[in-house]
Order: C-alpha cells, then structure tokens, then sequence
C-alpha cells in the first residue's frame, strides 16, 4: 500500500475540495484503474495511456470522466508494458509522456501520475512529464533503499535535461506508532538528504487497504477512518506547498 493508493486518494481530496484533476495511470498493472472501475464506462477497445504513450492517438481522446466530480481518469491497461519495448530505438522517448500531455495541461489544475516500480522507461516517462516528485515511503527498510536510489536518478535527470523535476517530499506510508521500526524509518528519512518529507504519515489502516476492493476511494468508503483523515490532511499540506 504505497503509491497507487497515494495518488488515488490524493487525486480524490483534491477533487473534492473543488479542483479538476487529471489521474494518468501510467503502470501496466493498472491499478488506479481497477480501483475506479466502477467509476467509468470501459470496452475492450478502450484508449489507453498505450495509445498516448506511442502516440497513436491524442492525450485527450483517452480521458474518462470518472461519476466522482472534477476526476477523471486516463486508464491503463497490461497493453501498456510493450510501450517499453515500442519505445526502445525511438528519438527522444523518455519524454513521449511529457509532450503528449502538453496540450492539455491548462485543462487541469492538477495532473497526477501513477509511475510504475522500478526505474524503467515508462517511469522516466512519468518524472519528466511532472514539476513535482512525491515519494512513498513503506516502512520498511528495503523501501527506504528504493527511495535513495529513486532520489539519484531524478537528480541525474536533472544533470542532463533541461527540466528540473523537484523532489515535492517524502511521504511515509503504513506507519505503526506503536513500532519501533516505524519510528526508526521516519527518523531516519527526516535525518536523510531530502529536502522535504511531509508531516502528515499514512497510517497502517484497514480501511485502506479495503477500500480498492470495493471500487472506491477511501473518501467514498469510510471518510472517517484514520486514513480518510491523513490523507486529507496530506492534501492540504500539498496544496500549501503548491500555493
């Protein structure tokens, strides 16, 4: 429980305080898709970020309304992981997300991405398409040496294109106050060479962790779980640090 449901529910606060936001899936496994299933019509022929991403057709001819207002959604789809092998021998393919999005960024006020794991093209894709990197962060140790090597790579790209992708921060995610681990792993990423890391932290919540099963968001499936609560206040940290 980490980045998809971070971008899922960060994408439904933000809704619901009146913005219109975009959620790009851009993972294979598709799972901010699956998770707003029921929220959107979908056929076999379906347009996908796969369309988008190798330019088959424009951004705005894959996006859904979602029944959830000012969300909408560009799905997914296991179509996508040939995009990495499509893409290899292509010119300029690490910014074929970035420049397929361009015309219709003045459309949203925001545009959230779910990158797959790993460090692969298509999330490359995804970091060069953004002006902000949030982090996930499960509290684990093997995370934490995800999220070090996840921060060099975004610098390197920094090194050697012209956009300057920044760092937003750091968000812990299925945090256990009565752990020592998890309390080990915060301070550990506060004492880290990151610039931010959000003050607000997940907490391990059942709700969570159901709400996905159930086609819904944790704002629609129990607005008043302890999760419901970070994550909104994770949305107003993000919207005080954007302006």
């Amino acid at each position: 429980m980490g980045k998809t449901t971070t971008t899922l529910n960060i994408s439904a606060y933000m809704a619901a305080l009146g913005k219109k936001v975009l959620l790009v899936d851009l993972d294979p496994q598709a799972n901010a898709t699956s998770a707003l299933s029921g929220r959107i019509q979908r056929m076999d022929d379906t347009p996908t970020t796969y369309e988008v991403i190798i330019g088959a057709i424009p951004a705005r001819d894959a996006i859904k309304k979602t029944n959830i207002s000012n969300l909408f959604l560009m799905p997914s789809s296991p179509n996508l992981a040939a995009a990495a092998v499509e893409l290899a021998n292509t010119r300029y393919r690490e910014t074929y997300l970035d420049r397929a999005l361009l015309p219709i960024t003045r459309e949203y006020d925001f545009i959230f991405i779910d990158a797959p794991p790993g460090l692969g093209i298509l999330t490359i894709n995804g970091f060069l398409a953004a002006h902000h990197v949030i982090i996930p962060v499960q509290c684990d140790y093997y995370a934490l040496e995800g999220m070090t090597e996840l921060v060099r790579t975004i610098q390197k790209l920094n090194m050697r294109t012209r956009k300057k992708i920044g760092v937003m921060g750091v968000v812990l995610t299925m945090f256990d106050r009565t752990s020592k681990l998890s309390r080990a792993i915060l301070e550990e990423v506060r004492g880290n060479a990151v610039d931010y890391v959000f003050k607000t932290v997940i907490p391990r919540n059942t709700k969570l962790a159901e709400a996905p099963s159930f086609g819904k968001t944790i704002l629609e499936y129990d607005p008043y779980s302890h999760g419901a609560k970070a994550y909104c206040q994770l949305t107003e940290e993000i919207i005080g640090l954007v302006g």
